[in-house]
């Protein structure tokens, strides 16, 4: 993995040298099979992610390549989504994200359907959920084109503060 040094400063610019380190070495723990990549089934090992039920959409959205493994960048570019002193707009591009599924750059009608499914998971029957779907696309969709875009997403989620909730102490 080299010298901290040696990463890209756009990589590591929400941190700072020792957070650097303990990130080395939080990576190099996970990384149980000494692969340099890490896998879903290591990642799943951090208490954070493994009662989440959105883990394996936050695993992909820090795949940035879709290989299906986490690199050392990848999981710097994920984390730094949760610094403090990471911007709004780009813990609310993260957060978008999450719902994006195929990565078009709009959530559609489906997208959002599954990863609320994910959250709710048997609490709701589906019919309740995909009319509650359906209504949030209604009122958010500003432009009436079926689905949301970013700033259809952030116009809703920036009131709710959620940037300030995405913070992950190292």
């Amino acid at each position: 993995m080299g010298n901290e040094a040696s990463y890209p400063k756009e990589i590591c610019s929400p941190f700072d040298q020792d957070e650097i380190k303990r990130l080395i070495r939080s990576f190099k723990k996970l990384d149980v099979d000494k692969s340099g990549t890490l896998s879903v089934e290591e990642l799943m090992s951090l208490p954070e992610l493994r009662n989440n039920p959105l883990a394996k959409r936050v695993i992909d959205v820090f795949d940035t390549d879709g290989n299906g493994e986490v690199d050392f960048n990848e999981f710097i570019l994920g984390i730094s989504q949760f610094s403090v002193r990471g911007n709004e707009e780009q813990k609310l591009r993260f957060a978008f994200s999450i719902y994006d599924i195929d990565r078009d750059g709009y959530i559609s009608n489906g997208e959002l359907f599954q990863v609320l499914k994910m959250m709710v998971g048997e609490n709701l029957k589906n019919w309740q959920l995909q009319q509650m779907v359906d209504k949030t696309i209604i009122i958010l969709d500003k432009d009436g084109d079926g689905k949301l875009s970013f700033e259809e997403f952030s116009a809703l989620v920036r009131g709710l503060e959620v940037h300030k909730k995405l913070v992950l102490t190292l």
